[in-house]
């Protein structure tokens, strides 16, 4: 008997047709913002008001990116934050990503009464908003003296619920059988996590390393609050000074943009297979 797919086939093609135009129009939706971003870094400003716009620079205007970096009043201070920005996500990522990989290895394989209770008070602490604690957080670092310094950027974010979280997700699912081989072995609890937890669990690592370098070096509440002087403040408030001044142009927005952008580009691609397949895994293991 020979069967029709005709039909079939015909409702696989439009099916087809229909998901690449979904993910085209997504694509676009998403990109459209930063390709605009990047080709007007290279225009003058009238270039970049003009309508229709023009996606492709008659010229590329590489004064824009000279002017972001030297500020309207020339004191440089570009460098200077893009430096904090650096210092401070790094440090807060490095601390995120070891104490959470410590404390979820304690909650997804050791028994102890409570660990249940703990690990429920930890998630209900993703539910909080940061706007609802920030201000209490700035009376405990006025208190301590932290204000405008590297400390006061840095000590209240060391660590976060959701990496706490993500660590412990992943290593749930971790053998029990090689632990179990490195103790008999003699290996203590911290050689255990330098020399098997650790470097086995790179790949969720690389996933929380991106994601807390990404928003840290996003945030821009938490250093309003605390970093009142231009030299102690980040990139977020430079870029919200260099928009908010009298003569920036919209080319010279685009610039300081564009240059902001370029460490967490780098950290992306340079992790990116492993955020790839840490994501793959936490996707696994959570099903």
């Amino acid at each position: 008997m020979i069967r029709r797919r005709g039909p079939a086939r015909g409702r696989s093609l439009v099916a087809t047709v229909a998901v690449w135009l979904v993910l085209g129009v997504m694509l676009a939706y998403i990109l459209g913002p930063l390709v605009f971003m990047v080709t007007a870094s290279f225009m003058p400003a009238i270039e970049v008001t003009r309508i229709p716009y023009r996606w492709i620079p008659q010229s590329f205007y590489w004064q824009n990116f000279w002017r972001a970096i030297r500020g309207n009043d020339g004191r440089f201070y570009f460098i200077r934050n893009m430096i904090n920005s650096v210092v401070v996500a790094t440090v807060i990522t490095l601390s995120t990503v070891i104490l959470s990989t410590m404390a979820g290895y304690g909650l997804a394989k050791f028994e102890f009464r409570g660990r249940r209770a703990v690990m429920l008070l930890i998630v209900a602490t993703m539910m909080i908003p940061f706007q609802v604690i920030m201000i209490p957080l700035y009376l405990i670092a006025t208190r301590m003296g932290l204000q405008d310094s590297y400390a006061g950027l840095i000590v209240p974010l060391l660590v976060n619920a959701f990496g706490v979280f993500l660590m412990r997700q992943y290593l749930l699912t971790f053998p029990n059988e090689i632990l179990d081989a490195a103790r008999i072995d003699g290996a203590n609890e911290l050689q255990i996590l330098r020399r098997i937890v650790f470097p086995s669990s790179w790949p969720a690592m690389a996933t929380l390393a991106i994601l807390t370098f990404r928003s840290q070096w996003d945030n821009l509440i938490w250093p309003l609050l605390i970093a009142q002087s231009r030299h102690m403040q980040t990139i977020p408030q430079y870029i919200t000074l260099f928009t908010e001044e009298k003569y920036t142009d919209e080319g010279a927005m685009m610039a300081a943009a564009v240059l902001a952008s370029l460490p967490i580009v780098i950290l992306f691609f340079g992790l990116s297979r492993y955020f790839v397949g840490g994501a793959r895994l936490f996707s696994a293991h959570k099903g």
